[in-house]
């Protein structure tokens, strides 16, 4: 969604590197770019007036006209001013003290709140709460059953008396829901309320009235990230006419431009708790506000990226990977474990995106091209082999190649592409994986020439990334067992140079 803003706002800051000294031409060329960037991505204009003055301000006094380094130091200012319209720090959910807690979903009708409520019960599931769902939204038709799938799927209850379609009263379910809570000892209450096409008096009296029935702890107003300028008109509706406590944003890996994302929170003044990027259950996450800033000046976001490979990634069984990767004996079904923990983390080009400068020309274009099919063919090839064969590929001959080819319904060219990039990669990964110790019993050399073990116990230690130009934000100097790669990436690769499979 932001692929154009910051496109358009790092090639603004780009032009200021290079020069060591900074006038006052430079940087009012420079604001008016990002005021350029920032209209064209739909942004309110009271807050691009007032994000643009206070760079400009500290643009220009003391902080940068001091530094070494002046063109960084505007990239600096930026950085946090961007994080500062997207709400300064990361906001958690106020959760009750006395269980159950009520979270209440109000927004327009298309907005994505009956996904979003199974989103939510799964995160929250995750977080270790018992969440229960309460269907309110009793005027669209099927509204109940979507939530009743939803919450099966999502692996929670869904309290449902009425069957919906026009039958039934929203806030004596709403109040009956959060009595079943207490009563079946759930921690956690989510009322999926019903929306409108438009703001109206009726939707308004609704809400208001659950509301007022339920007391919840939590009310968030769900905005579709894609419809812009009316995103900012209809949050200010919700916040006068009911009230609302957070911000939940959906569809952000929509085409749109994305400007309610960094409006929203300016304009009403409540922060934005989290963000929905996909269809799936899984697609839903806590919003970071300097994470988020981050991806749109094109510095990657490679905290999430940790987060999520932490998730997927069994840390016993990484390190027995990161030991045969250290050995050199590394097989194909190793390799084919690892693909599919990489997969649960998410599209292969989403994952690459959070890279810094994924958002580059080059590395963008290479992004593009992308296509997890081709995974699904190489994950084919190999279950195509027998046990033998994925342990020691080194048996795979000719004949073996054309069975192989015909049980996977490919090629025998792509079982040879499969085998030689496997062994050229086996090779460069035990060649890294000397460099910088990773995963085994690394040898170092003494002054005398000899070569001597590293002390007991180091083995298990994180395993450190290499030093970054400019050093590495806090959290960012330990990588977890499944994500080594993004040390070989950090210490010089140019990510622009990296093969990715093509689409057919």
């Amino acid at each position: 969604m932001f692929d154009t803003l910051s496109e358009r706002l790092t090639g603004a800051l780009r032009d200021l590197r290079g020069k060591g000294r900074l006038s006052d031409a430079d940087i009012d060329a420079t604001c008016r770019e990002i005021r350029i960037a920032l209209l064209e991505a739909d942004v309110a204009l009271p807050v691009v007036r007032a994000f643009v003055a206070k760079i400009k301000e500290r643009a220009k006094g003391a902080e940068v006209s001091a530094a070494l380094n002046p063109a960084q130091q505007v990239v600096k200012i930026v950085n946090e001013e961007l994080i500062g319209i997207l709400g300064g720090e990361t906001r958690r959910l106020n959760l009750a003290k006395q269980a159950p807690s009520v979270i209440m979903l109000a927004g327009l009708q298309g907005s994505g709140k009956t996904t979003l409520a199974g989103k939510l019960a799964k995160w929250l599931a995750g977080q270790g709460h018992t969440p229960l769902l309460v269907a309110c939204d009793l005027q669209r038709p099927n509204a109940v059953n979507q939530l009743q799938i939803v919450g099966e799927r999502a692996g929670a209850t869904t309290f449902a008396p009425e069957p919906g379609n026009g039958v039934g009263d929203p806030v004596d379910v709403a109040a009956k829901g959060i009595r079943f809570a207490r009563e079946k000892q759930y921690d956690t209450v989510i009322i999926d309320t019903a929306g409108r096409l438009g703001v109206d008096q009726e939707l308004m009296a609704q809400a208001s009235a659950i509301r007022d029935a339920t007391d919840p702890d939590e009310v968030l107003f769900v905005v579709d990230a894609m419809i812009g300028q009316d995103a900012v008109a209809t949050a200010e509706a919700f916040r006068d006419g009911v009230g609302f406590t957070g911000v939940v944003l959906t569809k952000l890996d929509g085409d749109a431009r994305g400007g309610a994302a960094l409006s929203v929170r300016e304009v009403t003044g409540q922060p934005i708790l989290f963000a929905s990027n996909g269809e799936k259950l899984e697609d839903f996450d806590v919003f970071h506000p300097d994470r988020m800033a981050s991806r749109i000046l094109g510095m990657g976001d490679v905290l999430t990226l940790i987060e999520q490979a932490e998730q997927v990634f069994d840390k016993e069984q990484a390190q027995q990977t990161a030991n045969k990767i250290t050995a050199g004996e590394l097989s194909l079904e190793d390799f084919l474990e690892q693909m599919l923990a990489i997969r649960k983390m998410g599209p292969i080009g989403n994952l690459l995106g959070m890279l810094p400068g994924a958002n580059t020309g080059q590395m963008k274009e290479a992004l593009s091209q992308v296509d997890d099919k081709q995974l699904d063919r190489l994950q084919a090839i190999i279950r195509g082999m027998t046990p033998a064969e994925r342990a020691d590929p080194k048996i795979i001959n000719g004949s073996r190649r054309l069975r192989i080819s015909k049980g996977s319904g490919v090629s025998v060219s792509e079982v040879n592409d499969l085998v030689n990039r496997f062994f050229e990669a086996r090779k460069m990964m035990k060649q890294m994986a000397g460099q910088f110790g990773f995963g085994g019993k690394r040898q170092s050399k003494t002054r005398k020439g000899k070569k001597v073990k590293n002390r007991k116990g180091s083995q298990g230690r994180p395993r450190q990334m290499p030093a970054m130009p400019g050093g590495m934000p806090p959290g960012m100097n330990q990588v977890p067992p499944g994500l080594g790669g993004l040390n070989e990436l950090s210490s010089g690769i140019d990510p622009t140079k990296l093969k990715f499979p093509k689409s057919k």
